[in-house]
């Protein structure tokens, strides 16, 4: 698939567009009838008039629909605009997924890969498989949409990186139990390592030590999302970038 983003103010855009060797007609009835829905899409899916109701989630509601082109509906805060156009003996299927959670831009991306990968095998008249390494597909979508966690608001720099595993394995990991109030902050904790005294613990989710905030908090996918500040730490922009990178991949 070919996937971008776009930015408007505090939304952002996922776009991801696919060619199927199948007719619109197919494709179509793919992407709007509930017994097909249920095979591929992340919820359970039925339509009552206008209204969108999931197996989980608020309702949504439809907000375009273009027989045969283009079928469009809310989830929670999001939009969610699919497109089927004709090319050649086949069709392109494009999604164009808005929402407000830039960090999370690339759980969706991995979520929708593996959604799609099902629609195929539906359409080739398969049955969907168990999703394979859904960690190793999200780190590549970080780079294929650019994703830097990095982002400086005035004197404080802030990270922000969605990870793959759960928060209490990546405490553990970077020896969290060892996070002591008045002892150094383990090294796992900072790109410069150890040393400034911990002033503030909450177990499994909180360290703060001089000028930093490092915190793991509710996140998309599978994983926590992982939010540090630091205070006047611009000058350790590029170390905090790899920190972060690493520790992503050392947890994939």
């Amino acid at each position: 698939m070919n996937e971008r983003l776009t930015f408007d103010g505090d939304r952002t855009s996922l776009h991801m567009e696919r060619r199927l060797p199948y007719s619109p007609e197919r494709v179509w009835r793919a992407i709007t009838e509930p017994a097909h829905l249920a095979v591929w899409f992340p919820s359970g899916v039925r339509f009552e008039g206008g209204r969108v109701i999931f197996d989980f989630g608020p309702d949504g509601r439809v907000v375009e629909r273009v027989e045969g082109a283009v079928f469009a509906f809310t989830w929670g805060d999001d939009v969610l605009r699919w497109e089927v156009r004709a090319d050649g003996d086949g069709s392109v299927l494009t999604l164009t997924h808005e929402f407000g959670d830039r960090y999370g831009a690339a759980s969706f991306a991995a979520g929708w890969h593996t959604c799609v990968a099902a629609l195929v095998v539906l359409l080739a008249g398969g049955r969907a498989r168990t999703p394979g390494d859904m960690a190793g597909t999200h780190e590549a979508f970080v780079a294929i949409l650019g994703l830097d966690p990095v982002t400086e608001q005035g004197s404080v720099l802030r990270l922000e990186r969605q990870l793959t595993r759960p928060a209490e394995e990546v405490w553990r990991r970077l020896d969290g139990e060892q996070a002591v109030v008045g002892a150094a902050v383990p090294s796992g904790f900072a790109p410069e390592g150890a040393g400034r005294p911990v002033s503030r613990v909450e177990a499994g989710k909180l360290v703060e030590f001089g000028p930093v905030r490092w915190e793991l908090g509710e996140g998309t996918g599978q994983g926590p999302r992982l939010i540090v500040t630091h205070e006047g730490g611009s000058a350790l922009a590029g170390a905090w970038r790899a920190y972060v990178e690493n520790l992503a991949a050392d947890l994939v």
